[in-house]
């Protein structure tokens, strides 16, 4: 997954990861970016309307594989216990 960028002389070239304001449009903050595996370069300013469908795309199937994974659960003897006040 890689952001898509457009040089000065106008050609396309890919990017080491998306802005933060494409990050924002999508929906998304820093540390959820960081989460799922989304990469991020914080020089960038520019906005890529193809990359926003990227970041959607990619959350959206992120957070479809976090829900059907299930949780473990910890047994109740092992839950640490909270101390008495003295």
């Amino acid at each position: 997954m890689k952001a898509v960028i457009t040089k000065q002389n106008g050609k396309q070239s890919l990017g080491r990861g998306f802005s933060p304001n494409e990050l924002e449009q999508a929906g998304l903050n820093m540390q959820d970016a960081k989460k799922i595996g989304i990469p991020m370069d914080i020089k960038r300013k520019s906005v890529h309307e193809e990359n926003i469908a990227c970041i959607k795309a990619h959350a959206e199937k992120a957070k479809a594989e976090a829900a059907a994974k299930p949780k473990p659960e910890k047994p109740a003897a092992e839950q640490p216990k909270k101390k008495a006040k003295s």
